[in-house]
């Protein structure tokens, strides 16, 4: 088939989950035969169209700016659906693929220029990650309203995202269907010095690490983690924090780091590549995932192959990933008590944590690959067509 992806983002431009998802699944299409055609926002530096594995990449510059986000969106939508439209008269495309509000608008706009098919994958709404409580939320939440009624399919990956998707949505039950996360499992298969990775971060041999990796905003918890460092290091007090990530949030989460009166243990790294991330993850001796709303968890599924025992919030799609005492620890989400349980839990039994990890492992191996996500998203696709 011939399938137009419409994403904000896509490497080399990451800011979450949402580019490795695009990409893992693109490529895994391309290399099953199917042509795969991405529009994505220009970055500096990076060519206005190539192939990265198989998949076809052309990127739009937003070439007018705004300091409004949802304003600077529908801009950016504008130019996308030029971008697009140009490529879209020779390409013939069988079917439109959308990620998310972000590109809606225009997965809309050339589903009737097109008139072919759209297939919309939910990763999150905007009732879910701060609820509705201004204008911006109530025209997030509209543009998503307009998506989910205008896409032929509706794509999810938990069965709590479907629960919320549906429900909110008022969308029908056979409408929306679910098509787990999934992630590259051979960039884990690496060998990795702990020392020299725990060293770069000024982490002695001897010392145990708490990582947490995700975006700085409210609904990922990272607050709760930092209140909890007190707690943990009363059981453990060799222990190091490292949180890695970016976002609106990180000036508050700093300042309640040196509220800890620890702040010479707690290090925040900002963004880190792919493959440094995987090494610090192999290097980890728990991943803590403390999110109050999390549709599916990618990072803990990362941390399940890298092989560090998972403490995860029990909500959303984590509680559908990770199996509460034995591929990992449920934590209840907002209770920096419950996370430093959890963390101790780990810590305290390097023989169980030993066990969850290798169970954690061969769940992943079995469960989680994109040739498998690949191939039931195909068939969403060709279900689409036939409508």
């Amino acid at each position: 088939m011939k399938v137009c992806v419409l994403t904000w983002e896509f490497p080399p431009l990451i800011v979450g989950g949402l580019a490795r998802h695009c990409y893992g699944l693109g490529k895994a299409m391309a290399e099953k035969g199917h042509d795969i055609n991405v529009g994505t926002l220009a970055l500096p530096g990076a060519p206005s169209s190539e192939e990265i594995d198989g998949v076809k990449v052309f990127r739009a510059a937003a070439e007018i700016g705004h300091p409004h986000f949802v304003m600077w969106t529908l801009l950016f939508n504008h130019f996308l659906e030029k971008r697009i439209a140009d490529i879209d008269a020779s390409a013939d495309f069988d079917v439109l693929h959308i990620h998310d509000w972000l590109t809606a608008p225009a997965g809309i706009s050339l589903k009737h220029f097109s008139k072919k098919p759209m297939v919309f994958t939910v990763h999150s709404t905007e009732y879910g990650r701060s609820g509705l409580h201004g204008p911006d939320s109530y025209a997030i939440d509209g543009i998503e309203w307009w998506a989910t009624y205008e896409a032929s399919k509706v794509i999810v990956t938990t069965e709590f995202m479907k629960r919320e998707v549906c429900g909110h949505f008022h969308l029908p039950w056979d409408k929306v269907h679910i098509i787990p996360n999934a992630i590259d499992l051979s960039k884990f298969n690496v060998f990795v010095d702990r020392d020299s990775v725990r060293g770069r971060y000024g982490v002695n041999p001897h010392e145990k690490l708490v990582l947490c990796v995700g975006r700085l905003v409210p609904q990922k918890g990272v607050d709760y983690l930092i209140q909890a460092i007190p707690r943990i290091t009363q059981r453990h007090p060799e222990t190091k924090f490292i949180i890695v990530g970016e976002g609106w949030l990180k000036g508050h989460l700093e300042y309640l780091a040196n509220q800890t009166g620890q702040r010479w243990r707690i290090s925040f790294t900002g963004f880190i590549p792919d493959l440094e991330l995987v090494s610090l993850m192999k290097s980890a001796d728990v991943l803590v995932v403390p999110s109050i709303y999390e549709p599916f968890g990618i990072v803990a599924l990362e941390g399940m192959a890298a092989g560090v025992p998972v403490v995860v919030s029990q909500i959303g799609g984590l509680a559908e990933v990770v199996e509460h005492d034995r591929t990992g620890i449920f934590i209840y989400s907002r209770s920096s008590d419950s996370i430093a349980w959890g963390v101790d839990r780990v810590l305290s039994d390097p023989s169980h944590a030993r066990w969850l990890t290798q169970n954690a492992k061969e769940k992943v191996q079995s469960t989680y690959s994109w040739e498998a996500a690949a191939m039931k998203t195909i068939e969403v696709f060709e279900k689409a067509a036939r409508r």
